[in-house]
């Protein structure tokens, strides 16, 4: 049932994705003009010996496909050269490859944060309309909630940095060991998938809970954090089986939106793809404290047993 009244959420706040949508452009083009002229100095060093390497393997690569074979030892040493003098470059340019990875680091975490207060901001309108039928504003809701936004994501954007670094490095190695063996190349891209998908589930399974909590139960984000680890009316494997179907659908549709489309329909699938997941997050919330709410303009979803709030919890105020 959580699944369905998802999708039902999902549709009458799917006019959310294009605001999403105009936010996350305007963040990736800042994002983008500070990365380009951030590193762009660092990368010009590296492109005399980059540009050679890369025009040698190009000329090897043609000779060999017109079968000029004769002409292959010599391209061959040429491009053999050439990647010796890349390596001693970067070897000399240790230093400004860790500038360059930190300033990537650094512009990323920004982002990330930036697109987290929007998630926020698009989570605030679809709890007003699931409660009170309310059509809160996305750009009123990101400037009421700021404050609140800003704490959430100052402790959610790093971890889940880590998080994701971890599984990362976790996947190169595995990577490494996988091409070294004799396992076939289609069973390698399935296990890579299978763990960026599972990886990803067991993120959105155990934090789910973490941003309805501030939003809808007015905690702050570390009583929140707690909460959403807590097994209090928690049904971890009937949240875990529908972010394994979740996060499947929105995988499937943004890989075929990306060749299918050429890329064109990332535009659509990638903010709605967020709006899907904060759509999950409340209506798992509603339902695990068994409130009542909107899932459209005629439909009510109430609990078996509907929890009602005590004096306490219904004058509570939103900084609490």
């Amino acid at each position: 049932m959580k699944f369905k009244h998802t999708f039902h959420v999902f549709v009458d706040n799917f006019g959310i994705t294009y605001k999403q949508l105009l936010y996350r452009l305007v963040v990736l083009l800042a994002a983008g003009i500070v990365l380009y002229f951030s590193i762009t100095p660092f990368i010009n060093g590296f492109l005399p010996e980059l540009n050679n390497l890369i025009s040698n393997a190009v000329d090897f690569a043609l000779k060999l496909l017109n079968g000029k074979v004769d002409e292959l030892t010599t391209i061959s040493v040429r491009v053999q050269e050439a990647y010796a003098a890349f390596i001693d470059l970067i070897h000399s340019k240790t230093t400004d490859i860790v500038v360059v990875i930190i300033i990537f680091t650094v512009i990323y975490l920004i982002a990330a944060f930036l697109n987290g207060l929007g998630n926020y901001a698009a989570a605030t309108c679809i709890n007003d309309k699931m409660a009170l039928r309310a059509n809160s504003p996305f750009l009123s809701s990101l400037i009421k909630n700021l404050k609140q936004a800003a704490a959430f994501n100052a402790i959610y954007v790093p971890l889940t940095f880590l998080y994701e670094a971890a599984v990362a490095v976790a996947m190169f190695f595995f990577v490494f060991y996988l091409i070294n063996s004799i396992v076939p190349f289609f069973v390698c891209v399935f296990l890579f998938v299978l763990i960026i998908v599972f990886s990803a589930v067991l993120k959105y399974t155990f934090t789910c809970d973490w941003l309805p909590a501030i939003i809808r139960g007015k905690m702050g984000p570390l009583k929140a954090l707690k909460y959403t680890f807590s097994i209090k009316r928690k049904d971890t494997l009937s949240v875990l089986s529908n972010f394994i179907v979740l996060v499947l659908i929105i995988f499937g549709v943004n890989v075929a939106a990306f060749f299918c489309t050429l890329g064109v329909g990332l535009l659509i699938t990638v903010p709605s793809s967020a709006v899907l997941i904060a759509a999950f997050y409340m209506v798992n919330y509603y339902d695990r404290e068994e409130i009542k709410y909107f899932v459209d303009q005629n439909t009510i979803i109430k609990p078996a047993k509907e929890h009602t709030p005590t004096r306490e919890e219904f004058f509570r105020g939103a900084d609490e």
